[in-house]
């Protein structure tokens, strides 16, 4: 995928939330260059491994280019900054402070280059009490409600099972270089950006947010079911379980008339969400008589012919092997030296063709370049260091100050 081909990156993150957010924009087709301590980015070191090397740093610095900086040295720091110069993107996730200390913050690296988007990304922001604190996603998930709100009622807090603080924060970082690169081209000036895990996390909590702004309450930790709408939970199968998703009164006609219960909508304990919610038991109890009696392929075949959202409850293997997700093309491969073909999760945002290109108005294809253009996302992962001289050679042969144009 090429629409940000010629974008140049300079990515001094590690182990997540940085190389995820500059993950997504190699994937877009952007040069990114990993600028690595001597002893490599902690990733490299975390498992799961494979003949000796992490999995995991492969799949998540897969199409970037790698040189080695140690920035306290002299000659090291003096190229960085000269790299700079170069760049259009700079993204660092150290805790507040240390890149200034380093030489590299925002304010010394946009005085070179004006045009420079620069973005820190970071657990608490660099801003507030909390700025210096370490983070992890265990710890934002913790703090920012999330956790509170997640699990069942008779249960403790729980984690979401993914390093969603990490993941969102390198989400959210990316869409706002995006929009910085944007706004660049009408006023001719880079942006710094302060992308803060907590900040992340908070602000993905809309429907709890609504329910304290209407009624001064939290929903609290509600197992599967919505908060606001019911039916809408997984219930018994005869052979597992099925999520059921209800919400309209349109969708609760249709979910009646498939369990048996045309009367429903017409009761006045199910006439709406509100009601349906104060008698959710009785709803559970009517959906459960039904699923209860059918394998879960039936229930989803009935859901299926009634016009009902409802969904069998998979894992990421069988999430990635299912038919919609191999026709999406989500999953894509790379060859790696030593793990060789390797798979990874691709950005999942397909971008339609340049329709005046191909000459047409109404195309419907989607850009799933190959990668076989140069720093592409079926790219590998880069060794420690393995484009040393490539990086410095090509970058520095437009020494215009300033930045690139």
């Amino acid at each position: 995928m090429t629409v940000l081909h010629g974008l140049r990156v300079l990515d001094l993150s590690r182990v997540l939330a940085g190389p995820y957010c500059t993950a997504l924009l190699a994937d877009l087709g952007a040069d990114v260059v990993k600028v690595e301590p001597p002893g490599g980015d902690d990733a490299r070191h975390l498992g799961p491994f494979q003949k000796g090397e992490s999995v995991y740093f492969a799949q998540l610095n897969r199409g970037k280019r790698s040189i080695v900086l140690d920035l306290k040295d002299p000659g090291d720091h003096a190229l960085l900054l000269r790299l700079a110069e170069q760049a259009d993107v700079f993204v660092e996730n150290y805790r507040p402070g240390v890149a200034r200390r380093l030489g590299i913050d925002h304010a010394t690296l946009r005085a070179a280059n004006p045009r420079l988007v620069y973005a820190s990304i970071s657990g608490f922001g660099q801003s507030g009490p909390m700025r210096e604190y370490p983070a992890y996603d265990l710890i934002v998930q913790a703090m920012s409600g999330l956790m509170a709100g997640t699990g069942t009622p008779d249960g403790p807090p729980t984690r979401v099972g993914e390093s969603v603080g990490d993941l969102v924060a390198g989400l959210f970082a990316s869409w706002a270089i995006n929009a910085a690169l944007f706004d660049r081209e009408r006023s001719g000036r880079g942006r710094y950006i302060d992308v803060a895990m907590l900040d992340s996390l908070v602000s993905l909590q809309v429907t709890a947010m609504s329910l304290l702004t209407a009624t001064g309450r939290l929903p609290g930790r509600v197992g599967n079911r919505h908060p606001v709408s019911t039916p809408f939970d997984t219930y018994r199968t005869a052979d597992g379980l099925v999520a059921v998703a209800v919400a309209g009164e349109a969708v609760f006609a249709r979910f009646a008339r498939m369990v048996g219960r045309p009367d429903m909508p017409s009761d006045p304990r199910f006439r709406d969400d509100a009601a349906r919610a104060r008698h959710i038991g009785q709803v559970r109890e009517i959906t459960e008589r039904w699923s209860a009696g059918l394998t879960t392929d039936e229930a989803l075949k009935a859901a299926r012919a009634a016009g009902v959202p409802a969904a069998p409850i998979r894992d990421l293997a069988e999430a990635v092997d299912s038919e919609q997700i191999r026709g999406r093309g989500l999953v894509g491969e790379f060859d790696h030296p030593v793990l060789g073909r390797t798979p990874f999760l691709r950005q999942p945002a397909r971008f339609g063709p340049d329709d005046a290109a191909a000459g047409t108005g109404t195309g419907t294809d989607t850009d799933t370049d190959s990668g076989t253009e140069a720093h592409g996302s079926s790219a590998s992962s880069p060794a420690l260091g393995e484009h040393a001289d490539a990086v410095v050679g090509q970058w520095l042969r437009e020494s215009r100050v300033g930045g690139r144009r």
